[in-house]
């Protein structure tokens, strides 16, 4: 194996275990809620804090990746994350304040995760490679997802909740003491890097001079406002669903929580398949030599727009069978767009993948607060999920418009 593709697997596998750490508590919080008493909007707080540190610390671990090294933060990021999971329960068991500090802390470890191998990638992965790279490394973030739901609702049934969090809390720090012997900051610095691979990337990936931040320019671009916003509307979906789907599945349908876990799976399981079929469609355009903006908003207007049909279409079914369909559609689809954001980084600023993958996921973290702050409250407020439903299809066809509009794939950072 290439020693590019044997970072793009470890940081899958990096991304992976960030996903069961961050989603375990999707299900466990339907045990926790039972055993703490929390009403709905409680539950909402606590599945949304993890975005309140997530968010702040985004556009820092880019910046850190950029000037010290993505292996570095990466290191860092996994082992802190790993501590916070691991104190969960007891932070649960204190308070509830003190469980939202833990939460909150989570997400400050987790936050520099992408921006760093953002950055590794810029020295790593040549452009025609870019989208199935990215497209590999995010489609973690669904498998880990799967996992997580598969896993977490077994554990809880037979070791009750708090085990999930000893468990992969664990496992996070056993790989990050893997992960610092394997990965390497750049070809120039892998001992065993091939003579023909360091040659190819010699020629087609940035160098690792570290140039002062251009925050201005990054500021002024308005691809890059397209880009944050896209990204905003496009996280929307996914972290709403990611945090309330198993309680959908359970309140609308009446399922229990193993099953909502086992329904959960698969459009997950769709959006993991249809995002590595993406990113091979949007590289193999490219390397037919499409232009790279039309493949990019292509690849938007399939994933947003396709994605709030189908979210309409789920408000008007009455079976778990029919939802699992449609939601498969919505999710399967969203797949789509991250061949057209993700990779847009590296389009725009391949210098400074890492700082502005934290700006763009800075503000794609909102959604993880607002959303599912406020998925919580209209359930609350309406008895039912369908405002949820028809807000992220609102928001999806938002996204698709501006981006249709005002995003480019041109490189624009030098």
């Amino acid at each position: 194996m290439q020693a590019r593709h044997s970072l793009v697997l470890a940081s899958f596998f990096a991304l992976f275990i960030a996903y069961l750490d961050r989603v375990n508590i999707s299900v466990a919080a339907i045990a926790m809620q039972e055993t703490l008493g929390w009403s709905e909007t409680e539950k909402g707080f606590v599945l949304s804090s993890f975005f309140i540190g997530y968010m702040a610390a985004q556009i820092l671990g880019g910046v850190l990746a950029d000037k010290y090294g993505g292996k570095r933060v990466l290191i860092w990021s996994m082992v802190a994350w790993s501590i916070f999971t691991i104190l969960t329960p007891i932070a649960a068991s204190a308070s509830f304040f003190a469980l939202i500090l833990i939460r909150i802390g989570l997400g400050l470890g987790e936050a520099p995760l992408s921006p760093a191998v953002l950055s590794l990638f810029g020295r790593w992965i040549p452009e025609n490679e870019r989208s199935r790279a990215v497209s590999i490394y995010s489609s973690a973030a669904i498998a880990g997802t799967i996992a997580a739901l598969l896993v977490t609702g077994f554990t809880v049934a037979r070791f009750g909740w708090q085990s999930v969090f000893y468990v992969f809390g664990g496992a996070g720090l056993i790989y990050a003491l893997w992960l610092n012997r394997t990965i390497h900051e750049s070809p120039d610095l892998h001992p065993n890097v091939s003579s023909s691979e360091r040659a190819l990337l010699a020629g087609s990936v940035i160098s690792e001079d570290r140039a002062p931040i251009p925050w201005k320019t990054i500021w002024s671009l308005p691809a890059i406002w397209a880009l944050l916003v896209t990204f905003f509307c496009t996280s929307w979906s996914l972290y709403v669903f990611m945090s309330w789907m198993p309680s959908y599945f359970t309140s609308v349908h009446g399922l229990d929580i193993g099953s909502a876990g086992i329904y959960t799976m698969a459009p997950w399981a769709a959006m993991f398949v249809m995002m590595n079929v993406a990113g091979w469609i949007a590289d193999g355009l490219i390397s037919r030599r499409w232009n790279i903006t039309t493949v990019r908003k292509m690849m938007q207007t399939i994933g947003l727009l396709g994605s709030a049909a189908f979210l309409l279409v789920t408000r008007f079914v009455t079976t778990p069978e029919m939802a699992l369909l449609s939601l498969c559609g919505a999710l399967g689809l969203l797949a789509f767009a991250y061949s057209g954001s993700a990779p847009n980084v590296l389009d725009i600023a391949p210098r400074f993948g890492g700082v502005v993958f934290g700006v763009m996921n800075t503000l794609g973290t909102l959604p993880g607060i607002i959303g599912v702050a406020t998925a919580g409250w209209l359930v609350d407020t309406t008895g039912s999920y369908d405002s949820v439903l028809l807000l992220a299809a609102s928001v999806s066809v938002f996204g698709a418009v501006v981006y249709i509009v005002f995003g480019s794939a041109k490189q624009l950072i030098e």
